[in-house]
């Protein structure tokens, strides 16, 4: 067998059905979000620029332009994370912030981290994997790998968070409906001087027991605040497949 065959053997992992076809498992234990893989494949097509395609998103990047502190409600599929993480970059590349920090409740839909391998952070690099993404597409693979490396951009469950003011950085709290209200006082109290903050999630997609999230309520109180942003994105905001927009109508 030449040794082209056998790589794509060794990257083709997965059960042979009795069809013929290679069936993958959906839980790749073996992908790392930095892999020299992705890094070519990131480098090669990375986005330069960002460009709002609704009415939505453009309110959304405009109000986190003008505000240190932005809230983006919405359902799935309207770039919320995605164009938080895109004015990440751009302010650190302008130099206007010295580090990008990017969090995550450690809430999963249904799983458990702890039966996934390895240490925490192994356990959580798959659950991350969307925030690796918008990264990679934004800087390329091996910026994003520097970045890491040196602490320029960090990735954190919330809990790590608590007992830290963030000074000098460029802070997103994604998939926040699944935060406490408790949870995003403490988040919340984290901005420090020359910092922005912005707060993702969608309450409808909470996976909390009913009652618990407090994305909503902050949400709500901070509509009358002015020197907040409460930016509520809609379906015709979803820039999917048009069929996730009729779905989540009927959902």
């Amino acid at each position: 067998m030449s040794k082209k065959m056998k790589k794509n053997n060794n990257h083709d992992k997965g059960r042979m059905h009795k069809n013929g076809n290679v069936v993958h498992p959906a839980f790749d234990d073996s992908w790392h979000p930095l892999d020299d893989e992705i890094d070519q494949r990131r480098d090669q097509s990375y986005v330069k620029t960002v460009r709002p395609r609704t009415d939505g998103q453009r309110d959304l990047m405009e109000a986190i332009a003008s505000h240190n502190l932005s809230i983006a409600i919405g359902p799935a599929g309207t770039g919320k994370t995605y164009l938080a993480i895109c004015a990440a970059v751009e302010a650190l590349e302008k130099g206007k912030v010295e580090k990008i920090i990017l969090s995550r409740p450690a809430m999963e839909a249904g799983e458990s981290l702890g039966f996934l391998p390895g240490d925490m952070h192994e356990k959580m690099a798959p659950y991350l994997r969307p925030l690796y993404d918008a990264l990679g597409d934004r800087l390329g693979g091996k910026k994003v790998r520097q970045y890491m490396d040196d602490g320029t951009i960090e990735i954190a469950p919330v809990g790590f968070m608590r007992g830290r003011t963030l000074n000098n950085a460029y802070i997103v709290i994604d998939e926040a409906q699944n935060c406490t209200y408790g949870q995003l006082k403490m988040l919340l109290s984290r901005l420090g001087w020359n910092s922005t903050m912005v707060v993702t999630g969608d309450p409808g997609q909470s996976d909390l027991l009913p009652g618990v999230s407090g994305l909503a309520d902050v949400a709500d109180k901070f509509d009358a605040l002015p020197n907040i942003a409460v930016v509520r994105l809609g379906q015709a905001d979803i820039v999917r497949h048009p069929l996730v927009a009729e779905m989540l109508e009927v959902l």
